[in-house]
């Protein structure tokens, strides 16, 4: 042994140069030129797709940014018109009041308007806002004559202003828009105006209204994109006359350059990037135009500003690219490196194998023994010394099989005749395989020979004596519960088998299945080891009150049955149920803790109930879940009504799965309206059954059986790719709302489902609005408001259903900012009538207000029911009032009626 080690050391110090030279060799072998191509390529490979991928997050960032910005302006735009159709509607009567008087000249103007009368009345119209300017009347002239703010009149020409010539050069729009400098009061001021006429149509004077830049400003903060972004308003002529960040220099500038004019940025309703005339920066732009005034809303934000997302993802990518190349090239060097080193690696496991041969006979369980054709030992290991106490100087290769045993015999191993033994064994080995147990010392061995070729034999000797009785025990346990030395499932079938043969004299027999009340809660707050006790005594007092002939089985968990002979008919049993019920409802002592407790029986009756175990033992179950149902606490006898309710249940549950295969389900969509614009802003996507026998299943009844056998995670993911599907097609402004169960919801992974769906339909995920109840935050509220932060991150939002009529708690609103609350159609229903929800309703509008949040109303079908939700500031409403959930192509058709309302 030792050459062979010194040998082997030797070979491996001199072959540390061959070694580098066998490498060096193999870079110019084919297949490792063909690796290393490889490796080049793939390097390439990322590269390039690194590349694209940093394009195109590029451009898709550019046209995110651009949509923003185009949807800020059309919503101020929007804004805006109905703010200063209102603003104008007092000088519209003013006009009109002018146009009705009998006023045959201009100096009759003057001097009627020039009245106190005509002062109060002026004052009284325009009101004490102090926003808002008042009215000021001038006349042909351009003198001011009369206004709602000042008396005595102060002394004002505006005869010079562009606007009241073209008023009275009858070339100027109904109203006219115009940046001016205030006399009064000081600063700019936006003036609106608008001609009078006598009855005749004779031009005698101008009406006029003015706002200040401020004033528009205060909104468009509420509204600031952030960062570099601006929102500013223009004339149609190019002027600016108010900018939010505040720019008091820029205010009164025509910003209508070369570049802006050929771009048409003025005069139509345009997003492009721009070159910014005031800093030379480069922008990108989006302008709307107001419907009936000369003015334009314009969002802008910096290049820069709008890729700043870009080049942290092109930075992260650029990274990922470079640790991939990397990575790509340790590998290529270390799969070159190990293919210099496997040919001395297998010549070290030849070696390896010998010593490892040599360690594992001397460390069997068993002891071995190899004779020669001449009964001669060859090989003997430590183990077989060790079992029966023999000395190694006798037992040593070279001496024989009698000799051994004729040792045993000296040490009072082995108990018999000597010669006798040895002839026996020789002679059944030579023929074949033997194996036998034998004892000693209290100790079981079983021994085993076979026959090696070129005679002789090996022979292991194994102790297995903790294996008989390991499995003596394992026979017991395979009859017996271990916790409370009850017969358990199997011995149970057995001994209900035996009672149901029909070649026992008396087949009737009462089976009871008892199940413990509450035994999770005791388990979950007081731990297991008070559990298992409490299983123990209820064990022991299960079979001190049945009869010497009734036999008690613990099934699993708190599950136990009595196979009750004593008791053959209702009464008898009726006794022994409510003798188990008083037994196991006495106090408890289990580890220091009292405890009470109750159970839930069910009875089923041989042979009545069923002749069979399977049937006895389905109706028992039936039996007890129906008492569970109940309410606890007491005892059922089997009924076949509970069989049918079952069945009936199974056949949904199966029509259910039939329906996933197969695509029997449908989703309709139950449009949301805006009630301040009566606008469809979105709607909800909900789940529809069409059965081919039974027509339209309502959700209320197989949503339950759903969400309890867990299919409610399928059919829910399924309604949501669907639905995202079909919303992609929709105008980008239409929300979508779909339902999560709470089933669903404890899922840890919904949140990468959404993401998924999100991702392979292209729906951008601030269109998807998922609704949860009060009851996904009940029992864990920490691992939901875990998913809730989750699915906010992806940018979907949230909506509390159902608000107020399960366990609401504002603690909830407190921890996760939902983007909106539903409010339920029950508080709806009734808000018309004297003992009406107004008050609730108008909380939940004032709480979710408080927390910047929207509330939509459900179940809205009467226009009062509208009214009055509308006047307590709801934000949406759905229900039969503007439409029933409909189908997904009748949903599209109501989207297209409204575009043409709005076009007309």
């Amino acid at each position: 042994m030792s050459t062979t080690s010194n040998s082997a050391t030797g070979d491996t110090d001199a072959s540390d140069p061959s070694e580098r030279f066998a490498i060096g060799n193999m870079l110019n072998h084919r297949p490792v030129a063909l690796l290393m191509g490889c490796g080049l390529l793939l390097i390439s490979a990322i590269a390039i797709v690194t590349t694209m991928i940093v394009g195109d997050f590029r451009t898709k960032a550019l046209q995110n940014s651009e949509r923003e910005l185009a949807n800020t302006a059309m919503l101020l735009a929007h804004h805006y018109n109905r703010e200063l159709e209102e603003f104008l509607a007092i000088q519209t009567e003013v006009v009109a009041l002018v146009r009705q008087a009998q006023l045959d000249s201009a100096d009759a103007f003057s001097g009627q308007m020039a009245t106190l009368d005509t002062h109060q009345m002026l004052r009284a119209k325009a009101g004490t806002a102090p926003e808002l300017s008042g009215l000021a009347i001038f006349n042909d002239r351009g003198n001011l004559i009369n206004n709602s703010s000042h008396w005595p009149v102060p002394e004002l020409s505006i005869a010079e202003h562009s606007y009241f010539q073209a008023h009275k050069a009858g070339i100027a729009p109904r109203t006219t828009v115009e940046l001016v400098q205030n006399t009064l009061a000081g600063g700019w001021a936006i003036v609106l105006a608008q001609r009078l006429d006598n009855s005749r149509g004779e031009f005698v004077g101008v009406v006029s209204r003015s706002l200040t830049p401020a004033h528009f400003e205060y909104f468009l903060a509420s509204v600031s994109l952030g960062g570099d972004s601006a929102i500013s308003l223009h004339h149609s002529n190019g002027v600016l006359m108010a900018r939010y960040p505040h720019a008091e220099d820029s205010i009164g500038l025509n910003l209508r350059s070369d570049e802006v004019a050929r771009l048409g940025l003025f005069e139509s309703n345009v997003t492009m990037p721009v070159t910014s005339p005031v800093d030379g920066r480069e922008r990108l732009v989006s302008s709307y135009s107001l419907a009936s005034l000369p003015i334009v809303v314009v969002t802008a934000t910096t290049t820069d500003e709008a890729l700043a997302a870009w080049r942290k993802q092109t930075r992260l990518l650029i990274s990922a690219a470079t640790v991939s190349a990397l990575v790509v090239s340790v590998i290529l060097l270390l799969i070159i490196r190990q293919l210099g080193k496997q040919h001395q690696a297998t010549q070290a496991r030849l070696a390896l194998d010998k010593q490892r041969l040599n360690t594992a006979i001397n460390n069997m369980s068993q002891g071995l023994l190899l004779f020669d054709a001449a009964q001669r030992l060859v090989v003997c290991n430590q183990r077989y010394i060790q079992m029966y106490g023999l000395s190694p100087e006798i037992v040593k290769p070279g001496c024989s099989f009698r000799d051994i045993i004729a040792h045993r015999h000296a040490r009072g191993s082995f108990k018999g005749d000597v010669d006798e033994y040895c002839g026996r064994i020789v002679q059944a080995v030579i023929v074949e395989k033997t194996s036998a147990v034998h004892g000693s010392h209290d100790r079981s061995i079983q021994i085993s020979s076979v026959p090696v070729p070129g005679g002789g034999w090996v022979a292991t000797h194994e102790d297995i004596t903790e294996r008989i009785r390991d499995s003596e025990k394992i026979a017991y346990l395979a009859h017996y519960d271990s916790l409370t030395d009850l017969p358990n499932r199997s011995l149970f079938r057995q001994r209900l088998e035996r009672e149901l043969h029909p070649g026992r004299g008396s087949a009737a027999c009462t089976l009871l299945y008892i199940d413990i009340d509450e035994f999770k809660s005791i388990n979950d707050t007081l731990g297991h080891p008070i559990g298992d006790e409490l299983l123990k005594q209820v064990a022991v007092r299960l079979r001190e009150c049945v009869g010497a002939s009734d036999f008690v089985a613990r099934l699993g968990g708190d599950e136990f049955a009595v196979i009750a002979t004593s008791a053959a008919d209702s009464d008898q049993a009726t006794a022994l149920a409510e003798r188990i019920l008083q037994t196991i409802r006495a106090p408890y002592h289990c580890l220091g803790h009292h405890l009470s407790t109750d159970a839930s029986i069910g009875i089923a009756i041989a042979p009545g109930d069923g002749e069979d175990i399977d049937q006895l033992i389905k109706n028992a179950d039936l039996a007890m879940y129906s008492a569970k149902a109940g309410g606890r606490r007491t005892f059922r006898f089997f009924e076949p009504a509970m069989d049918a309710i079952a069945r009936a249940r199974r056949e949904l549950e199966f029509d259910l799965r039939t329906a996933i295969a197969d695509g029997g389900f449908e989703i309709h969509y139950q449009p949301i309206v805006d009630l301040r614009s009566d606008e469809i802003t979105g709607c909800e996507a909900l789940l529809r059954w069409r059965h081919p026998t039974r027509g339209m299943i309502s959700p209320a009844e197989f949503i339950p059986v759903a969400e309890d056998t867990g299919l409610i995670n399928e059919i829910g993911g399924w309604t949501l790719a669907a639905a995202c599907a079909e919303a992609v097609q929709w105008e980008q402004n239409i929300t979508l709302a779909v339902n999560i169960s709470p089933v669903q919801f404890r899922q840890p992974t919904l949140a990468l489902l959404v993401a998924s769906v999100l991702g392979s339909t292209g729906l951008p995920a601030q269109r998807l609005e998922l609704e949860v109840t009060e009851a996904v935050l009940i029992h864990d509220d920490d691992a939901a408001l875990t998913t809730l932060n989750l699915l906010r991150a992806l940018g979907v939002r949230i909506s509390l259903d159902d608000f107020g009529t399960g366990y609401s708690s504002l603690s909830y609103l407190q921890r996760f900012p939902f983007d909106k609350i539903k409010i339920d159609r029950a508080f709806v229903e009734n808000i018309d009538t004297t003992e009406g929800s107004t008050a609730i309703i108008e909380a939940v509008v004032n709480i979710a207000a408080s927390r910047s949040m929207t509330t939509t109303a459900e179940g809205v079908e009467t226009v009062r029911q509208r009214d009055i939700l509308r006047g307590l500031g709801c934000t949406q409403m759905q229900g039969w009032l503007f439409s029933p959930a409909v189908p997904a192509a009748k949903f599209r058709m109501l989207l297209a009626e409204r575009r043409a309302t709005r076009a007309a």
